[in-house]
């Protein structure tokens, strides 16, 4: 009996991975700017889920979840990553600093402005233009209050609008750069 049980839940889990594993590897994409490592973050993702699978199958709302262990796993890997550049930066502090073209945001695509966003504002910004949520949903795959989904979405679309130098259309640009990339199948999920 322990077996069809098992089986049941490896099947359901099977058909969630099926429906949600694109969409979490775009998510992981977008959060962190690295197509290399957003199927890696989705797998790791994913895989968390498994082990915690009776819990997140119990859940009012597995796939929010599913979207918060992403957010948290590319958290740490950005924080992970600014590490390892303040290290390296360390180490070459001999070298001579570069400085940035102040007019550099006027030439800077869509996905190059939401990497420079600060990661809740980033994360608030991709979930709800990018991936149509609600801000109910959003504040759930976060983890955070509505109101904070509202402020951090504000100020975030405020910031892209400076960074892209550009007032108009800037949630159909995000919402456009989340197009599946090419060889994914599937849609959005709500």
């Amino acid at each position: 009996m322990g077996t069809v049980v098992d089986d049941a839940a490896a099947a359901e889990f099977h058909a969630f991975f099926e429906r949600h594993y694109a969409e979490l590897s775009r998510l992981a994409h977008m959060l962190t700017g690295e197509a290399d490592t957003a199927d890696d973050l989705a797998a790791d993702a994913l895989l968390a889920l498994w082990h915690r699978w009776d819990r997140v199958r119990a859940a009012d709302h597995p796939v929010a979840y599913a979207r918060g262990v992403v957010a948290n796993l590319a958290r740490t890997r950005i924080r992970s990553a600014v590490r390892e550049r303040r290290r390296v930066a360390l180490f070459w502090s001999h070298r001579e600093e570069r400085t940035e073209n102040p007019d550099i945001a006027g030439v800077v695509d869509v996905q190059g402005a939401l990497r420079r966003l600060p990661f809740r504002k980033r994360a608030c910004v991709v979930l709800r233009h990018a991936f149509d949520l609600s801000e109910k949903d959003t504040a759930l795959a976060l983890g955070i209050s509505v109101g904070t989904v509202k402020s951090q979405t504000s100020k975030g679309m405020a910031e892209l609008q400076r960074l892209v130098g550009d007032s108009r259309g800037v949630p159909q640009r995000v919402h456009a750069a989340m197009a599946p990339r090419a060889g994914e199948s599937g849609g959005r999920n709500r």
